[in-house]
C-alpha cells in the first residue's frame, strides 16, 4: 500500500549540484547517448570545473540555494556532474535511489553526497533503494529517464536501453505516479537516451520537441495529459533538441519568483517568440557550458537534482 504523501511542489527552492574531479569523455555512455562528442583529454576537466563554477554563481545569484558537494577523485566518474540521474529528492522525505545502465556510473551514487545534503538543513525519513534492479538488467536513470509532473504525480518517460518498462512499474508502485510512456528519437534520428533532452515540465508550462515522438497516437496523447495538467506546450524541432533546448528545470527563488535554468546554448537555440512565451513563466537563468555538453552530453537541467525534502530535524515521535 502506498502512504500517503504531501502534495510536493513543481518548482524546487533547492538544488544539488556534485563538482566533478575527473570529468571526460566516457566511451561507456556513448553507445546510447548520441549528444555525446569526444574530446582530446587536453584541459577539458578544468574547463568542464569552470563552467561548473560559473554555473552554480549564476543560480546563487538568481536566488536558488545551491548545494555543492565534491566528486571523490577515485575511482574516475566522469559523469559526476550529473547527479541527477542516480537520486531523486522528495517532499515526504523519501530520497530514490537509481539503476544506471553504465557500470562507471554507478559509482557516482555516493552516501557522502546525501550526507552533504543533510547537512544543509533537510530531514531524509527514507531511502528507496532501485538501484538493485540493475542485477536483472533493468535500468531507470533518475530524472534523465522521467521528466516529474509532480503535484500531478505523472512521469513522463519514453524507452530506451537506459529507460527499461520493469524499472518504470517499480518506480510508480513505491512513489505512486502514473507513467505516459512513449518512444522517441533523438536528432540523429536514433532512439532518444534520456526523456529530459527533448521535454521538460513547469510550472504552468512545458516544452516539448513533439516531432521527436514518431507515433501520432503517442505525441497527441503527451499533449493530452500536459494541457490536461494546465500547461502551455512550447514546441521545439530536432535542431533545438540537439541544442539541449528542451533540458531546462524551473525553479523557486528565495524572492518566490521562478527561474527557469538553461545553457546559453539552448537558450540561443529558441526563437524569438518561443523566449518571449518562456519569460513569462519566470526569469530566465544562462551559463555557457560547451564542454559538459560536448563531451558530457547533458546540459544544466542535468547537472541539477531538486531538492524538496522537508527542512529541519527530523520529527519526534
Amino acid at each position: 500500500m502506498i502512504a500517503a504523501t504531501p502534495v510536493e511542489a513543481q518548482c524546487a527552492d533547492a538544488v544539488l549540484m556534485v563538482r566533478p574531479a575527473r570529468f571526460g569523455w566516457n566511451p561507456e555512455t556513448a553507445e546510447s547517448n548520441r549528444f555525446q562528442r569526444a574530446g582530446t583529454g587536453t584541459g577539458e576537466a578544468a574547463a568542464a570545473a569552470r563552467e561548473f563554477d560559473t554555473l552554480a554563481a549564476c543560480l546563487a545569484g538568481a536566488g536558488v540555494e545551491v548545494i555543492v558537494a565534491e566528486d571523490s577523485p577515485e575511482p574516475v566518474k566522469p559523469d559526476a556532474c550529473f547527479p541527477n540521474n542516480w537520486v531523486s529528492f522528495h517532499a515526504d522525505g523519501s530520497v530514490v535511489l537509481y539503476p544506471m545502465l553504465a557500470p562507471s556510473r554507478r559509482a557516482e551514487r555516493r552516501p557522502e553526497v546525501i550526507d552533504e545534503v543533510k547537512r544543509a538543513g533537510f530531514h531524509v525519513s527514507r531511502i528507496v533503494d532501485l538501484s538493485l534492479l540493475e542485477r536483472r538488467g533493468e535500468f531507470l536513470e533518475g530524472t534523465g529517464s522521467l521528466v516529474l509532473d509532480r503535484p500531478s504525480r505523472t512521469a513522463y518517460a519514453c524507452g530506451s536501453p537506459r529507460t527499461t518498462p520493469a524499472a518504470l512499474a517499480e518506480f510508480a508502485a513505491r512513489l505512486g505516479y502514473r507513467i505516459v510512456t512513449f518512444d522517441a528519437l533523438g536528432p540523429d534520428r536514433r532512439p532518444a537516451y534520456h526523456t529530459n533532452v527533448l521535454m521538460a515540465v513547469g510550472e504552468g508550462v512545458a516544452v516539448l520537441c513533439a516531432e521527436a515522438i514518431p507515433d501520432a497516437a503517442r505525441r497527441s496523447a503527451v499533449h493530452a495529459v500536459l494541457a490536461e495538467s494546465g500547461h502551455e506546450v512550447i514546441e521545439i524541432d530536432a535542431a533545438g533538441m540537439g541544442c539541449f533546448a528542451g533540458n531546462l528545470l524551473m525553479l523557486r527563488a528565495r524572492d518566490g519568483g521562478a527561474r527557469i535554468a538553461l545553457s546559453e546554448a539552448a537558450w540561443r537555440a529558441l526563437a524569438p517568440d518561443k523566449r518571449r512565451r518562456l519569460e513569462a513563466h519566470g526569469s530566465v537563468v544562462t551559463a555557457a557550458i560547451p564542454t559538459i555538453e560536448r563531451l558530457g552530453g547533458g546540459s544544466v537541467r542535468c547537472m541539477l537534482a531538486e531538492i524538496f525534502l522537508p527542512r529541519g530535524a527530523p520529527p519526534r515521535g
